[in-house]
């Protein structure tokens, strides 16, 4: 076990497939911290930043990785929670408050992509990822309706928590899986033939409630899932948001740091982090460096892999 100069984080080997993936001198930073609930780490390679949201103070954050400063990016921010890079350069995020799922456009002005289903509003986008062909796929639970602190206490409207899809050409929104309690962070495998969707419905129910990320087959066409399995079950707290890199291992969210999934189902490490962390996402030129979204703060750690290209 090798660790950094802040306490409480670290790096543990579980498996020897893990062992030369972080190196044995890395220390994990931290960026920054003051916030409420970080989470949606996007990186922008245009302009060497990362964007961030931290939903119950309203506001986007913006990282300058040359600078090392941190400003505000947004506020007020509809609670954003969410936020991906379309293939245009564009900010892509999903708010709590507008119960909507929106586009950055180059010139500042947003683009609303959803927030109705069948005339009946969404319930609060939690997370949301870009495939290659331009479709934007989201989960919808309810966290963000269920109290003031991370969006406006409300009643849902369609009644139960789904996986959209959003087509890329039409702009038509389709139900993508409807067997969630609380759909959360989800990513596609770096060849897209397989959809991860994390169940986070142990939140509101800890005896009996999914704690786990399904694997869903994605069917030929690209725009429907076929059979599911559940990948992995979390062993400390629960998964929310996830990345993959280019050898389609999951780096994922948990309650003690970052959990290292091979593609096989085994835990084969974890990063330490003093905090909760709800989200990951790979940057830098190379994106060979790991942000991670702890619940007052930034953090960063560099590694022996890359975060996956979209093909």
């Amino acid at each position: 076990m090798t660790f950094g100069v802040l306490d409480g984080t670290g790096v543990s080997v579980l498996d020897p497939r893990f062992d030369r993936i972080v190196p044995g001198s890395a220390r994990i930073e931290r960026l920054w911290t003051g916030a409420r609930w970080s989470e949606g780490p996007a990186w922008f390679p245009a302009h060497n930043t990362l964007v961030w949201s931290d939903i119950p103070n309203d506001r986007m954050l913006r990282f300058d990785a040359l600078t090392g400063q941190v400003g505000v990016f947004r506020q007020p921010a509809r609670n954003s929670n969410g936020n991906t890079v379309d293939r245009e350069g564009r900010l892509v995020s999903c708010e709590h408050g507008g119960r909507q799922v929106t586009r950055t456009e180059h010139d500042g002005s947003v683009t609303v992509l959803a927030s109705h289903y069948r005339g009946k509003r969404l319930n609060s986008p939690n997370d949301v990822v870009v495939k290659s062909d331009g479709s934007i796929w989201f989960t919808d639970p309810d966290y963000g309706i269920l109290s003031d602190y991370e969006g406006d206490k409300s009643e849902g409207e369609i009644g139960a928590c789904h996986v959209y899809r959003i087509d890329g050409q039409s702009g038509e929104i389709a139900v993508a899986a409807d067997d969630f309690v609380k759909p959360n962070g989800l990513a596609f495998s770096p060849d897209e033939r397989i959809l991860y969707i994390a169940d986070t419905g142990a939140s509101h129910d800890p005896e009996n409630g999914p704690r786990h990320i399904r694997a869903f087959d994605v069917a030929a066409d690209g725009r429907t899932l076929g059979a599911s399995t559940v990948f992995a079950t979390c062993t400390n707290g629960l998964f929310d948001g996830f990345r993959l890199d280019v050898d389609g291992r999951i780096w994922t969210s948990a309650a003690d740091g970052v959990h290292v999934y091979h593609p096989d189902g085994t835990l084969i490490g974890r990063i330490a982090i003093p905090e909760i962390v709800a989200n990951v996402c790979w940057g830098g030129p190379k994106l060979n460096r790991l942000f991670i979204c702890g619940t007052t703060s930034l953090y960063a750690v560099m590694t022996h892999t890359n975060g996956a290209r979209r093909p």
